[in-house]
């Protein structure tokens, strides 16, 4: 988790510091704000879903990668309890833990879509 968070530090500190080029310019955010995601997506020439791993190269979306790790963290906390649940009888608990696991993958798979994107 300490990763984690360090690595949202330093890519945040890059974005501030202009290390690498923002896909969108700081002075044209302000005037995408109050679009619909849809929209925002379209007038930016932006794909949704998981294309933000091509754009490693922008530093406004370099942040997406720490918080997906975090993200992917929470999958294998959760993993990594249900041996123990089990080993505990605490099976109702493990079989909840294994659920939340499956709905996580599959919403970050895009199997589950929920919202305007």
């Amino acid at each position: 988790m300490k990763i984690g968070l360090a690595g949202i530090i330093v890519v945040f500190a890059f974005y501030l510091f202009g290390v690498f080029e923002p896909k969108i310019p700081l002075a044209d955010v302000s005037k995408y704000w109050g679009m619909k995601s849809h929209d925002y997506l379209e007038a930016t020439n932006i794909k949704s879903g998981w294309a933000w791993t091509g754009m490693y190269r922008h530093g406004d979306f370099l942040n997406f990668f720490p918080i997906a790790f975090l993200a992917g963290i929470t999958v294998l906390c959760y993993l990594s309890i249900v041996p123990t649940l089990f080993k505990k009888k605490d099976s109702i608990y493990g079989i909840l833990a294994l659920i939340e696991v499956l709905i996580l993958v599959a919403a970050a798979s895009g199997l589950i879509s929920a919202g305007g994107h």
